[in-house]
C-alpha cells in the first residue's frame, strides 16, 4: 500500500471511530433533528419518496436529498436515533478525506493533516457530524462546488485545455445543484455572492458566456428534475411555497431565533476553538505564497466573509447558519499552523491570549453543566429569572455519575499546559497538545455530557410519547411547537380520510382557515383543533408546558389531567367526547 493510501486509510478509520460510536445515545433534539428524522420516517411509512412531508402533509421548507439519505439509513438500521444521525457520520468521514486530499494537492501531506486536525478538533465542526441536521452535507456540497470554481478561475490555468475548463464548470455546478437539492437556493446565493466579490476584486471577466450557460444548465438540472416531478404529480404549488419560505427566512426574524448582528461572529470565535485564534492570526499580513496558493487563500477569505456577513444581516439567527464558515476558517488555521511548523511564521502572543480567552467559557461549561444537580436549587436565590417551565425542567435528575466535571478540568489543564509550552517557545509541542486535549474533551463530552442535557429539556415528553407508540390514539402538543410526538409516538396517516374529521372540517372551515398560511399548515391546524374540540373516535393525548396548563384546562374542560413531570403536563381527551 502506498504511503498516500495509508494516510487515507488512517483518516477513514479515525473518522469512523470518532463519529459513529454513540450516535444513538441521546434522543433527537427538537426542532431540527426530530423534524428531519420524522420526514424520513413518514417517507418509509407512506411510501411517498417524491416529496417531503410532516404530519403526512406536504412540507415545503426543505428539499428531499438529505431526507432521502435518512430514509435509506432507517431502512438499513431501523427507525431510531442512530439511523437519523448516521448520514452525517458518513459525511464526517468524507469531509476529512476531502480536506486531506485538497490540502495535500495545495501544499503537501502535512498541510492536509493540519487541515483535518483543525476541523476535527474544533468544537462545533466536530459536533455537527454526530447530529441529524442537514448542514454538514449542505456545506460540503457548496464547498466542493466553490473549490472546483477556484480551480477554474485560477490564473495559472488560463491556457488550460477547454475540456479541463469545461469539466471544472460541470463539477462546480453539479455540487452546487446537489446543495440546492439538500437545503435550498441559498446555496446558489452564496456561490453567486462569492462570484461577484471575486469579479469585483479582479475587475475582469472570469467566465465565458458559453461556460456561464453551461453552468446555469447543470445547476438547474438536478433540482429541476425534482421540481418537474412535483408539477407532474399535481403538487406544483409546493415549489412556490418553498421559494416563498426561503425568502421569508432571509428577510424576517423567526420569533424564537433572533439575535444581534454579531451573533455569528461570537459563535465562530468560541465554537471553532481551537482553530479560531489561528485563523485570526492567519488573516493578517502577507505570506510567501505562490500565485495559485494566494488565489486559493483569497477565495477562502471571500467565502468566509460572504457567509459571515450574509447571515449576520439575515434576521433569523440560528447557530448552524454560519457553519459553512468552518471550511475557510479551518483552512486559514491550518495554513497558519503549517507556516509556523516550517518556521515561516511565529506564534504570536495575541494568539495565545485569544486561545486562553476562548477556552474559558468552554472549560467552565464542561465543568459546571455536570454539577447542575448540585446548584440548580440556588439559581433563583442567586437572581436568575426562570419561568415555571424552566424550573420544572430543572427538577429532572441528570443521573450524573459524578466524574463528568473532570472532563472540563482535563480540558482546562490541557489548554493551560499547551499555552505554557507555547510561551516557552515549544510551539510544535504546544500546538499538538492543544489539538489533542480539545479533541479528547469533545469526544468525552459527547459521550458523557451532551446526552444528559436532553434529560432536562425534553426527556419527560419523549418518554410519554414513546409510551403511546403502537397505540390507536391521537397525539398532539398544545401551545408549543414540537415534532417529538410524531416521531416517538410513531403516528400514522389517516385523519384526512376520517369521516368525523371531514364533517367537522366542513362545519368549521371558515373559523380556523388562515388565508396567510400555506395549505398544509392549515390542514395540520384543522387536525389539531379537531382532536381538541371535535367528535373523535379514539382517545387523544396532549402535552403542554406547566405555565399554561391551568389556563388550557379551564378553557377546555374535557381535557383530563393525567400527569406532570419536569415541566410538562400531560392531558387526555376521551373518545366521542361530544356524544
Amino acid at each position: 500500500m502506498k504511503k498516500e493510501h495509508i494516510s487515507y486509510f488512517i483518516i477513514g478509520i479515525i473518522a469512523l471511530l470518532l463519529f459513529i460510536p454513540g450516535l444513538g445515545w441521546a434522543a433527537l433534539f427538537d426542532w431540527d433533528e426530530i423534524n428531519f428524522a420524522e420526514c424520513a420516517r413518514e417517507m418509509l411509512v407512506s411510501g411517498d419518496y417524491g416529496s417531503v412531508q410532516i404530519a403526512y402533509e406536504p412540507f415545503w421548507e426543505k428539499p428531499p436529498l438529505f431526507i432521502w439519505m435518512q430514509a435509506v439509513s432507517m431502512h438499513l438500521f431501523g427507525v431510531n436515533e442512530f439511523a437519523a444521525r448516521f448520514p452525517n457520520a458518513v459525511c464526517g468521514m468524507v469531509t476529512l478525506l476531502v480536506l486531506f486530499r485538497l490540502g495535500k494537492r495545495l501544499y503537501d501531506a502535512r498541510f492536509g493533516w493540519f487541515w483535518v486536525i483543525a476541523y476535527a478538533c474544533s468544537v462545533l465542526p466536530h459536533f455537527y457530524f454526530k447530529s441529524g441536521i442537514i448542514d454538514p452535507w449542505f456545506n460540503l456540497f457548496i464547498f466542493l462546488g466553490i473549490y472546483q470554481f477556484i480551480l477554474y478561475t485560477n490564473e495559472v490555468n488560463v491556457n488550460s485545455p477547454s475540456a479541463w475548463m469545461r469539466n471544472k464548470i460541470v463539477l462546480s455546478a453539479l455540487f452546487i445543484s446537489l446543495a440546492v437539492l439538500t437545503k435550498g437556493p441559498v446555496a446558489l446565493l452564496i456561490f453567486g455572492l462569492c462570484f461577484l466579490v471575486f469579479r469585483w476584486r479582479i475587475k475582469r471577466p472570469i467566465i465565458s458566456w458559453k461556460h456561464f450557460y453551461l453552468y446555469a444548465g447543470v445547476v438547474c438540472l438536478v433540482p429541476g428534475i425534482w421540481f418537474l416531478s412535483l408539477l407532474l404529480t399535481g403538487r406544483g404549488y409546493l415549489i412556490w411555497e418553498f421559494i416563498a419560505y426561503q425568502i421569508r427566512l432571509l428577510t424576517t426574524e423567526d420569533a424564537t431565533h433572533g439575535g444581534s448582528f454579531f451573533y455569528h461572529w461570537i459563535i465562530l470565535l468560541f465554537g471553532c476553538f481551537p482553530a479560531a485564534p489561528l485563523f485570526i492570526q492567519g488573516i493578517r499580513g502577507q505570506h510567501p505564497d505562490t500565485p495559485f496558493e494566494g488565489h486559493v487563500r483569497k477565495w477562502m477569505l471571500y467565502l468566509f466573509l460572504v457567509v459571515l456577513i450574509l447571515f449576520s444581516l439575515v434576521q433569523t439567527k440560528i447557530v448552524h447558519y454560519s457553519s459553512l464558515c468552518y471550511f475557510p476558517l479551518t483552512y486559514i488555521a491550518a495554513y497558519t499552523a503549517w507556516h509556523i511548523w516550517h518556521e515561516r511564521l511565529v506564534w504570536k502572543r495575541l494568539t495565545s491570549i485569544l486561545t486562553g480567552i476562548t477556552a474559558v467559557p468552554l472549560v467552565l461549561g464542561f465543568i459546571l453543566i455536570p454539577l447542575i444537580d448540585r446548584w440548580k436549587g440556588q439559581l433563583v436565590p442567586m437572581g436568575f429569572k426562570l419561568d415555571a417551565f424552566a424550573l420544572g425542567c430543572l427538577e429532572a435528575n441528570g443521573n450524573w455519575h459524578g466524574f463528568e466535571w473532570l472532563i472540563g478540568l482535563l480540558f482546562g489543564g490541557g489548554v493551560a499546559y499547551a499555552l505554557w509550552r507555547l510561551v516557552r517557545g515549544r510551539v510544535r509541542e504546544g500546538v499538538m497538545v492543544l489539538a489533542g486535549s480539545s479533541l479528547l474533551s469533545i469526544v468525552l463530552a459527547l459521550f458523557f455530557i451532551v446526552p444528559k442535557i436532553g434529560l432536562y429539556s425534553q426527556d419527560a415528553a419523549i418518554r410519554f410519547w414513546k409510551s403511546k407508540a403502537g397505540q390507536d390514539v391521537y397525539v398532539s402538543t398544545l401551545e408549543y411547537k414540537s415534532y417529538a410526538h410524531y416521531f416517538y409516538a410513531e403516528t400514522q396517516d389517516g385523519i384526512p380520510e376520517n369521516s368525523l374529521f371531514q364533517q367537522w372540517k366542513k362545519e368549521n372551515y371558515k373559523t380556523y382557515y388562515n388565508p396567510k398560511a400555506a395549505m398544509s399548515e392549515n390542514e395540520i391546524q384543522f387536525q389539531q383543533q379537531w382532536i381538541l374540540k371535535g367528535t373523535i373516535d379514539k382517545p387523544a393525548f396532549f402535552a403542554v408546558h406547566n405555565k399554561r396548563s391551568k389556563e388550557i384546562m379551564q378553557f377546555f374542560p374535557e381535557l383530563h389531567y393525567i400527569g406532570i413531570e419536569n415541566g410538562f403536563v400531560f392531558l387526555k381527551r376521551d373518545a366521542n367526547a361530544h356524544k
